[in-house]
């Protein structure tokens, strides 16, 4: 009797793998998600993700191809670890949410390749989903490369897919791809090829046997490179892949390098409803935490800015000193004064606008281009932030101007040493006390944790995009309304949203209550509003009044509604005030209830459109709100 409760024991053991099988369970603490780790034939790791007992996640591989080492196949378990809690709280600065708790069961598997050498997967399951990533836990002074992750998303083929194309480095204007700036293909098959060929960027959004998920990746630190999704034909798996061999700065390397020990990024997988991906925090869940010990300088909110209607011509004293005015009278704290200032205002006038600015409560931000040798663009000022005694000269000098951030446009991939000037210049700019907006850009991929200053990145095919394209103004609908599902998810969106009036040269195919839905609907530490003063001049005064108290950091944000790429309505609470705002991506009429009982305030108010144009009307908790979005439209609601 005794040998048999000993064989048992033994059985039950995860401290000995003799006679063992490969395969291990995790599960989150609501018993909700559960992971299937297992090694097939060939010795590889792999694993399965099952959400309320259904497979959401075949059996996909894991491990890392380096250059001097194999962690793929013919590997062997050294244990795995029992669950152990993981709790953390932080605050955000900007976002869907100020004040956030995670808590996640972690699981570690400790694999062994052929010569010795040791590999750990780290597994965290959540309410929400899943992460891991990988560790090489030795310690070398040599740098390690790594040629391939093999990560894979094995679907079934019946999954359908929301996915943004990777675009072809080196391609679009001025050679200033790739930047996330691509409209999605939506509700593909899983396998769809890319029409660019280049696979797909996060976040990427798949219904699966019944259940949303949400692949991405975030705690991208300077050793490693951005990655994207490519469907491989060999494993019929979606397969994490690295840059293309443009995507470096120069002379830089392309590919991870780092001395051990070494963590890659987080791979994360959130699973569940739409309510579970729009609300979910983990994104910044998983970032690493903030490197920025004084956060006094940090202020969000909503900018005016000239140039995106107005062009390159606004760029002057004049127009600046205009649209300062115009801030000021919005109650904005910003102006946003874009390419060419250096010569088309210089730094004299620029201290006189500072300075007036400062007067009139507003700050002043500027633009600058990131780029050196990648890419033909002239806008400038341009090379100037390429080296950290290039930083240290120019913020220097923007702090003597009064200056309290920069917009750095044209970044030139993900390769890892572009990665590497992303981190540097967050940093440098945080030490000058200096908030910083990131366009032509990568994801930032939880980067707004780990430099709060770091209030908006556009990585989207925005607004300036419809000022210049009537067939990108003809797709701006259905674009805007499957932004929330997927690009915005987790990180700031600079897409410059919102003109009430009209765009020169252009027919805009959204009602304006549509537009007046985007700043609250779209989370951005700084929203720079597309609409000139002449414009908002001919709006109701209500609706004046309304943009002039838009919080652009919210305590919380509920999912009430929509379906990606066709409709959405979000409510985001400031205080005990809720905004409640929806747009309608789609040709035909929407009437939809809502119930206000999750409110606090008992009255407020909504503001819609009929046929005459705008329409304000009293709103009570006590009662069911019904809306209706007209086609191409929208709705807000106060209360």
């Amino acid at each position: 009797m005794k040998k048999i409760v000993l064989l048992a024991f033994l059985t039950l053991s995860l401290s000995s793998f003799v006679g063992k099988p490969t395969r291990y369970f995790f599960v989150n603490s609501d018993k909700t998600i559960k992971i299937e780790f297992s090694l097939n034939l060939k010795k590889t790791p792999s694993y399965k993700v099952f959400f309320k007992d259904k497979l959401v996640v075949n059996t996909s591989d894991l491990g890392i191809v380096r250059e001097d080492a194999n962690f793929y196949s013919d590997l062997k378990i050294v244990a795995v670890s029992k669950s152990k809690p993981i709790q953390s709280n932080y605050s955000m600065l900007q976002g869907k949410r100020k004040k956030i708790a995670y808590a996640a069961n972690q699981y570690t598997v400790s694999l062994q390749n052929n010569k010795g050498e040791r590999m750990n997967v780290i597994f965290q399951l959540s309410h929400d989903g899943i992460a891991l990533r990988y560790h090489f836990p030795e310690t070398s002074t040599a740098i390690k490369k790594i040629t391939e992750e093999k990560t894979t998303y094995n679907f079934d083929t019946t999954t359908k897919a929301w996915l943004q194309p990777m675009s072809r480095a080196k391609t679009g204007w001025k050679e200033t791809n790739p930047s996330y700036e691509e409209h999605y293909a939506m509700d593909v098959p899983v396998n769809t090829k890319p029409a660019i060929g280049e696979g797909w960027v996060y976040p990427a959004l798949f219904h699966a046997n019944d259940t949303w998920v949400l692949i991405s990746e975030t705690g991208l630190q300077a050793n490693y490179c951005g990655s994207r999704l490519v469907f491989n034909d060999t494993s019929k798996a979606m397969q994490v892949t690295f840059p293309q061999k443009e995507e470096i700065f120069p002379n830089g390397a392309l590919n991870p390098e780092s001395v051990l020990p070494w963590y890659t990024p987080w791979r994360i997988i959130t699973i569940g409803s739409l309510n579970t991906i729009t609300e979910s925090t983990m994104g910044t869940d998983l970032a690493d935490p903030s490197t920025v010990a004084d956060t006094s300088f940090i202020k969000s909110g909503i900018a005016s800015w000239s140039w995106v209607l107005l062009k390159d011509e606004s760029v002057n004293y004049e127009t600046t000193h205009k649209f300062i005015d115009y801030a000021a009278a919005m109650n904005w704290p910003y102006c946003l004064i874009d390419a060419d200032w250096d010569t088309r205002i210089g730094d004299e006038k620029m201290k006189e606008l500072s300075a007036y600015a400062k007067g009139k409560n507003v700050k002043l931000l500027v633009w600058y281009n990131s780029s050196g040798s990648w890419n033909s663009t002239e806008y400038h000022p341009k090379s100037k932030l390429i080296t950290h005694a290039d930083r240290v000269r120019e913020f220097t000098r923007l702090n003597e101007m009064g200056i309290a951030g920069i917009k750095v446009d044209f970044f030139g991939g993900d390769g890892q040493s572009m990665i590497a000037y992303y981190h540097d210049m967050l940093t440098d700019a945080a030490a000058h006390k200096l908030v910083i907006n990131l366009h032509g850009a990568t994801l930032p991929r939880g980067w707004q944790r780990t430099y709060p200053n770091l209030l908006t990145t556009e990585a989207v095919k925005g607004y300036e995009y419809i000022t210049f394209f009537q067939d990108i103004a003809d797709l701006a609908p259905t674009h805007c309304a499957m932004l929330p599902f997927a690009r915005n998810v987790f990180d700031p969106m600079d897409f410059t949203p919102m003109v009430l009036d009209y765009i020169p040269n252009i027919t805009r195919k959204t009602t304006p209550a549509f537009e007046l839905a985007l700043p609250v609907l779209f989370l951005s530490g700084i929203q720079h509003i597309a609409e000139t003063p002449d414009g908002m001049a001919k709006m109701p005064a209500y609706v004046v009044d309304y943009l002039k108290d838009i919080p652009t950091n919210w305590d919380d944000s509920k999912f009430i509604d929509g379906y990606p790429g066709k409709y959405i309505i979000m409510a985001r609470r400031k205080d005990n005030i809720w905004h409640i705002v929806g747009i309608n991506g789609e040709t035909t009429a929407k009437e939809i209830e809502i119930d206000l009982s999750f409110v606090t305030n008992s009255k407020g108010f909504s503001i819609a459109e009929d046929e005459n144009g705008f329409q304000q009307k009293a709103v009570s908790k006590s009662t069911k709100l019904k809306v209706t979005m007209k086609p191409h439209g929208g709705f807000v609601v106060k209360i």
